[in-house]
C-alpha cells in the first residue's frame, strides 16, 4: 500500500493528499477545511461522484436511491450507521436518481435502492433492495476484505 492517499474531499470535491499514517478521521481539506471524513454519507451530484470514483484512492459504496422510494427512506439509517462504522477506509454517498437522472442512467441502474461499490475505478459488486446495517457493512467486507 502507498505511504499517501488520495482523498476526494465531499464538499468541495478538491483532491487531497494524505500521508497514511496521519489519522483519515481527523484530516481535514487543504481548500475548503472542512472534515474529510465525517462518518456520514455526502450527498453527491454526478461530478461529484465521477471524481470520487475516478481521483480517490479510497474505496466507495454508493446508495442510488430518490426521495418517492419507500425502501430506500427505510435503508437510509442503515446507511448511515454503516458510514460511521466503515469510514474512513470506505467512503459512502447518496446519489438521487431523480436529480442525477444522467448518471442514473450511465450506471445502467434498473431499480432502487441500488448499492455499488467502487475499487480503483472500477465497479466490483452491486446490490439492488433494501439492507440492513449489518448486511451492508458484511457485503462491503466480503467484497473488500476490510476487517471483519
Amino acid at each position: 500500500m502507498s505511504d499517501r492517499h488520495q482523498v476526494v474531499c465531499p464538499s468541495c470535491a478538491a483532491v487531497n493528499r494524505l500521508p497514511a499514517a496521519k489519522p483519515a478521521e481527523k484530516a481535514k481539506c487543504g481548500v475548503c477545511h472542512e472534515p474529510l471524513f465525517s462518518g456520514h454519507p455526502a450527498n453527491a451530484n454526478g461530478a461529484m461522484f465521477e471524481k470520487q470514483i475516478a481521483r480517490s484512492s479510497v474505496p466507495v459504496v454508493v446508495d442510488v436511491w430518490a426521495p418517492w422510494c419507500g425502501p430506500c427512506r427505510m435503508m437510509a439509517p442503515a446507511f448511515e450507521k454503516a458510514a460511521q462504522e466503515m469510514e474512513p477506509e470506505i467512503r459512502f454517498l447518496k446519489l438521487n436518481s431523480d436529480e442525477e437522472q444522467a448518471a442514473a442512467g450511465r450506471l445502467g441502474i434498473r431499480g432502487i435502492p441500488t448499492l455499488l461499490l467502487y475499487r480503483d475505478g472500477k465497479e466490483v459488486a452491486r446490490q439492488s433492495g433494501a439492507m440492513s446495517a449489518g448486511q451492508i457493512t458484511a457485503w462491503v467486507r466480503q467484497h473488500m476484505r476490510v476487517g471483519a
